[in-house]
């Protein structure tokens, strides 16, 4: 029986803390959700090491520490609702649940929906809404929302989902620009998002995220 609480603290330990993430909130729930538990079977072995996790379809979990950073850089509040987009088997908003208020998971694959929602509810998450839709229209009529993730890379950001982002509101994304990643901030004053760099990571771009290519003859 593999002791998944000893690998937990040492992810943390080994991949969370020396990358300067210490809020005791992050440090927490990443310590209390049982990431083993939001992965395909087959991954539970591989669900602690470094690195993206695979969920299939050419999707992945991020690896912890990128999304330990993406929500030190966030600074998240407890009173906020948080929207989680492309959410998995459900693991980044099991991490974010236990910070805010509440959070709007989207997914638009039918079977990981069901798939974060039971999983998110055998880890007493109850503070989480599962919506079923596309990830690049978010879910417009819970929001606007305080701050957004996104699990996943893009090249643009849809329009749809900035709009759904309070004024004053931040988005953590991670960007692909000619094989490399970054992860920005934006922060939404006046009606605009203007972003800044926060660190290196990179991810599948998500369906729908991708820059549309024009061809000309």
């Amino acid at each position: 029986m593999a002791d998944f609480a000893a690998r937990r603290t040492m992810m943390v330990d080994t991949q969370v803390r020396p990358n300067d993430v210490t809020k005791f909130p992050i440090i927490d729930a990443m310590l209390s959700v049982p990431r083993e538990e939001f992965v395909p079977a087959p991954q539970r072995e591989a669900a602690y090491v470094g690195g993206n996790t695979e969920i299939g379809g050419g999707r992945v979990m991020l690896e912890a520490r990128t999304l330990a950073k993406m929500l030190d850089a966030l600074d998240l509040q407890a009173g906020e609702l948080v929207l989680d987009i492309g959410c998995g088997y459900g693991y980044s908003a099991a991490v974010i649940a236990r910070m805010v208020e509440a959070v709007v998971a989207v997914e638009e694959d039918a079977t990981l929906v069901q798939q974060a929602e039971s999983r998110l509810a055998d880890a007493g998450a109850d503070n989480v809404a599962v919506i079923e839709g596309t990830l690049a229209e978010g879910a417009a009529k819970h929001g606007p929302y305080d701050a957004i993730t996104i699990e996943g890379a893009a090249e643009t950001v849809p329009q749809p989902i900035l709009d759904q982002l309070k004024e004053g509101g931040r988005i953590a994304c991670l960007f692909m620009e000619n094989g490399l990643g970054l992860c920005r901030i934006g922060h939404k004053s006046d009606g605009r998002v203007t972003w800044r760099f926060a660190f290196n990571a990179s991810a599948p771009v998500l369906p729908g995220f991708a820059t549309e290519r024009v061809f000309t003859l």
